[in-house]
């Protein structure tokens, strides 16, 4: 049993188990219905995703190559993660991953320089049981 971190819309891997898309919005052009079918993800959880605001500063910092930006967006990534909801979900994720396969993921080419990055490392500091 594990939890696996992935690039959603690429093809699953052997016992993934239940894909979680931690996105702020669904995929473009792809009907409701078709979403678990072509590799996105079988349940949403947008509230795992940053900010619209987040999003923004985030694509500036990956646009410039900037890696002082990049820090920044993580920072308040982590701030935005830390309490609430999002904190009661990781914890959910992280005892899950000792009892099922599942997976989490955005549509991010590069993982370095995504919020999935950043998820992975709550997870593991929460406990989760991690797949590489």
């Amino acid at each position: 049993m594990a939890l696996r971190v992935v690039r959603l819309g690429e093809p699953r891997f052997p016992d993934e188990g239940l894909r979680i898309g931690t996105v702020r919005r669904p995929p473009r052009g792809v009907p409701k219905e078709e979403f678990a079918s072509r590799d996105f993800y079988d349940v949403w959880m947008p509230l795992l995703s940053p900010t619209p605001e987040l999003v923004k500063q985030a694509q500036a910092a990956q646009a410039a190559h900037d890696d002082k930006g990049w820090q920044t967006f993580v920072r308040h990534f982590r701030a935005e993660m830390r309490d609430g909801d999002a904190a009661r979900l990781l914890d959910m994720l992280a005892a899950l991953s000792h009892q099922t396969h599942l997976s989490i993921g955005c549509y991010c080419e590069d993982e370095a320089h995504c919020h999935r990055s950043v998820l992975r490392e709550l997870l593991k500091e929460r406990g989760a049981k991690v797949v590489n």
